[in-house]
């Protein structure tokens, strides 16, 4: 999608946050996932509360956002957000619980690392385990201006958190792949074999074993 297409439709991903002021509720919380799909490194989530005035019109999916267009629009929602807040969960705990329930965690520990308490929560299409009121959207990093912010954040921290894994393994060339799984790690694999990092319990990894 073209940067003037997203910033178009800017308004409309407002939807689900006026729905929900309009029926009381004052402090929602948008939150999302990265990392998933990644063979090496931790899941992140983020928790995000945006001010009414939030006027940020690049807030999309990370995933339809360019590098830069993502680092820009990063920089305007740390300095807009009424509070944010960040879940990591390591490889290691990722192998132990599986990746659904290691994304849910995240989530979970990111709401409750936020400055400020949620009384209803935005999630990208999961369910977390907390007593607060919930929207599981589908797509929800493309519906929710608030859970792209959350989409956003994340990506960019977790990109940072793989560059310095790459200072410390360069050999696999985590500041480009970040942890997917790409010709260029396979064949760090088949070359040096796996680090600390690598997730056991995936299959290009595990194949190794």
């Amino acid at each position: 999608m073209k940067l003037d297409e997203i910033r178009a439709g800017f308004p409309t991903r407002f939807k689900f946050e006026k729905e929900l002021k309009e029926k009381g509720y004052q402090v929602i919380a948008g939150i999302d996932e990265v990392g998933r799909g990644c063979i090496a490194g931790p899941v992140i989530a983020c928790a995000c509360i945006l001010p009414k005035n939030f006027n940020v019109a690049e807030t999309y999916d990370s995933k339809q956002l360019t590098k830069y267009q993502r680092h820009l629009a990063e920089e305007k929602i740390r300095q807009q957000a009424v509070a944010f807040a960040f879940g990591e969960i390591s490889s290691v705990e990722i192998d132990h619980l599986n990746i659904y329930e290691a994304s849910r965690k995240a989530m979970k520990n990111a709401v409750l690392q936020l400055a400020r308490q949620a009384d209803v929560l935005l999630v990208d299409a999961m369910q977390i385990d907390l007593d607060i009121k919930q929207l599981k959207l589908i797509h929800g990093d493309q519906l929710s201006v608030s859970i792209s912010a959350a989409s956003i954040l994340a990506k960019e921290h977790r990109d940072r958190i793989m560059i310095k894994m790459a200072k410390k393994y360069p050999e696999y060339g985590f500041e480009r792949n970040v942890g997917y799984f790409t010709r260029e790690s396979r064949e760090a694999l088949l070359k040096y074999g796996i680090t600390p990092i690598h997730r056991k319990s995936f299959a290009p990894v595990s194949n190794l074993l």
